[in-house]
């Protein structure tokens, strides 16, 4: 029994044979076949080849004006109608009724004056007034008296019924009814003129507005004293400072070399940094006669054609100076490319767009030339970056480097 279970422990090599053998082979050849697949594969994609140096454009948002723009420059907004309103009188502000973007009208009262007294003052004169019209009537009845009596007298002694000096106190006293009925006239006229006086006193404490406008700042508040003169101690020069919005302009410094690419009512464009996504026909309304030595530059003053709530004063602007008047087509932006990053192939247009390190071919559809510009009308972003001047060494996939600026 011993020996039947030693023989049993014996291994059968007829059936295992050659067997690892093939398997090592079998897998060796899988993975050298994979191998030369990743590497064909990366080939091809290009790892194992140099980078290209490159020269990047960007695909940028443009408008058609820029193609017939002669000379830009910048400025600010400024309203051409600005006044730091004030009162004509010293006195303390009891009612201030704007604020900071309030739009007010010609002639409405912005802020008032305290005029107890001189209110007082107006009321005394129109009383002087009625007074001196009441004595001008009583002086006229007296008047009229010593007319009567004057006249009998004067037939009386015609006749010889009166004496020579009663006819002379008859004359007299008209004679003095005549220059007190005068008088009682000049005191109505002078009443008259201390009560105008006393109006324009009390109109003097209501600060109105010269003009149709917007409050840009507010200089003072209810309690403080405002001046003309602004020589009393913690006085306010003015109430409030207000500009006439359909007066803006830009006034643009212009080189002086420049100055020959200006003229009087040149259609211009603007551009302000607070609406950048918008672009305001304009054109040049003053070429201002003196030079700044300073800066070596003459400034132009540049009028809006199209009005707009969101221009304000003191914003920044750009103007273009422009060949001629911007058309209905070129308000648009339009995508567009340089030229030199298109290329031809079979009759249609690509550029090489880069996404990272490296590039792909893309096709694109172009439209109309824009100076040295071309447009996109599909196939790319406003930001993209191509390849500006691919060579022909450079193919789809590629690594590439930029060069340096």
């Amino acid at each position: 029994m011993a020996e039947n279970d030693l023989s049993r422990l014996k291994i059968d090599k007829s059936q295992a044979v050659g067997v690892p053998g093939k398997k090592k082979r079998f897998i060796y050849w899988i993975v050298g076949a994979f191998l030369i697949i990743l590497i064909s594969f990366l080939y091809f994609k290009g790892f194992f080849s140099g980078a290209v140096q490159v020269e990047v454009a960007n695909v940028a948002r443009i408008y058609p004006s820029q193609t017939f723009t002669l000379l830009n420059a910048s400025g600010y907004v400024v309203p051409q109608r600005k006044a730091a309103v004030a009162s004509k009188i010293t006195g303390r502000i009891v009612a201030l009724n704007v604020e900071e973007g309030n739009r007010i009208k010609k002639g409405e009262i912005i802020a008032r004056l305290e005029n107890d007294d001189i209110a007082a003052s107006g009321r005394q004169a129109a009383a002087n007034l009625d007074v001196a019209r009441f004595n001008l009537e009583q002086a006229k009845a007296e008047m009229n008296d010593a007319a009567l009596a004057y006249g009998r007298e004067k037939n009386l002694l015609a006749k010889e019924f009166a004496t020579k000096a009663s006819y002379d106190t008859a004359e007299a006293r008209y004679k003095k009814a005549l220059a007190a009925v005068s008088g009682a006239e000049a005191v109505i006229r002078a009443s008259a003129a201390a009560l105008k006086v006393a109006e324009w006193s009390l109109e003097y404490t209501m600060i109105r507005a010269p003009f149709d406008g917007v409050v840009l700042t507010k200089n003072a508040d209810v309690g403080d004293i405002v001046t003309p003169l602004g020589a009393a101690a913690n006085a306010k020069a003015s109430a409030v400072t207000i500009a006439d919005l359909n007066s803006l302009m830009v006034e643009a410094d212009v080189s002086e070399s420049n100055l020959g690419k200006v003229k009087l009512g040149q259609p211009c464009e603007i551009q302000l940094d607070a609406i950048p996504d918008t672009r305001f026909r304009a054109a040049v309304h003053m070429i201002v006669p003196t030079a700044d030595r300073s800066k070596a530059t003459v400034m132009v003053k540049v009028r809006f054609i199209d009005k707009d709530a969101r221009i304000l004063p003191e914003m920044s602007a750009k103007v273009a100076f422009l060949s001629r008047e911007v058309g209905a087509q070129d308000e648009k932006p339009r995508t567009a490319i340089v030229r030199k990053a298109i290329i031809d192939r079979n009759g249609k247009k690509y550029v090489f767009l880069i996404a990272g390190n490296r590039v792909t071919l893309t096709p694109i559809t172009t439209g109309a030339q824009l100076g040295d510009m071309i447009e996109v009308q599909s196939g790319l972003n406003t930001g993209d970056k191509v390849v500006a001047r691919p060579s022909d060494r450079l193919k789809n996939g590629d690594r590439i480097k930029f060069a340096e600026q």
